[in-house]
């Protein structure tokens, strides 16, 4: 089973909550846990993995043969993301630009394209006390696009029956949608502000065109959250937890302490929480 965790907006308590699920989950089963925040990951500051191995990740990118190329100029017109651009005799290539889709190679009548692999950044593979198998993406700084970074890392799933959480990105993004594609179960993690309720509806918008089960945990309850509350009732959205507001809570996350270690009499919540998610991913 594959559950994400996201959050409309950035600091609502994202990663607080992936963590602290994948450490009670892992007290009697293999866990797998992906960070794809790959322009700022910072799970492994709570769940501490011992890293065991390092890869380079890659994007595919064209390389012209001008010997081959006889600037029929189909690659650039083809090319949706304009990482090509006829000039003069010659075909450029803007390598930041491309999305590694292959288009250009699959359309050269000439066959003069070829794909050179061109470094974004790394992914990182360890393991934690808890036994949960920890695989990290991040992206290296100036590079413009975290999706290619995101997919290579949902590839280096094992294709097993192993509970995987993923630590999505902020917000609703390409980058969002790529993480939580093709999961079991989406976790969307709010506060009761206007930005909190603002965001999460852009989140909810994505649900509507992928069809994912969906639960909502509201961090930091306690304050008015009317308008909240009546957005989840009139959309049939359960709320699976509420977290209320404590600056003991907050002084523990920036230390980098697990929620649920910090505050054991979380462990039974973070329990029923996975419960929740299994029975409604069922249909039961």
């Amino acid at each position: 089973m594959k559950i994400a965790v996201a959050s409309g907006k950035g600091g609502t308590g994202k990663t607080m909550i992936a963590s602290s699920l994948a450490a009670t989950a892992a007290m009697d089963r293999p866990v797998r846990f992906l960070d794809c925040d790959v322009e700022a990951p910072n799970a492994h500051l709570f769940l501490k993995p011992t890293i065991e191995q390092v890869e380079e990740a890659f994007i595919p990118v064209p390389e012209i043969d001008p010997s081959a190329c006889t600037l029929c100029g189909r690659c650039v017109d083809v090319c949706t993301f304009h990482a090509l651009a006829k000039l003069g005799t010659q075909i450029l290539v803007f390598p930041q630009l491309c999305h590694g889709c292959g288009s250009c190679t699959l359309q050269c009548p000439e066959d003069a394209i070829t794909e050179k692999p061109r470094p974004i950044g790394n992914l990182t593979f360890g393991i934690t006390k808890e036994g949960i198998q920890f695989n990290q993406g991040e992206l290296t700084i100036s590079e413009p696009m975290p999706t290619p970074i995101i997919r290579q890392l949902k590839d280096s799933m094992a294709e097993d029956e192993m509970l995987t959480i993923l630590d999505s990105p902020p917000g609703a993004s390409c980058s969002v949608v790529t993480t939580v594609h093709d999961v079991d179960f989406l976790l969307l993690v709010t506060e009761p502000t206007a930005f909190g309720l603002h965001d999460l509806q852009q989140m909810l918008g994505i649900v509507e065109q992928t069809g994912t089960s969906v639960g909502v945990i509201i961090n930091r309850a306690g304050v008015d959250n009317t308008a909240l509350e009546e957005l989840l009732v009139e959309q049939s959205i359960p709320v699976l937890m509420r977290i209320p507001y404590r600056s003991e809570i907050a002084a523990a996350l920036a230390g980098g302490s697990l929620l649920v270690e910090q505050f054991p009499e979380y462990k039974p919540a973070f329990v029923s929480l996975l419960q929740d998610i299994q029975r409604i991913a069922r249909g039961t």
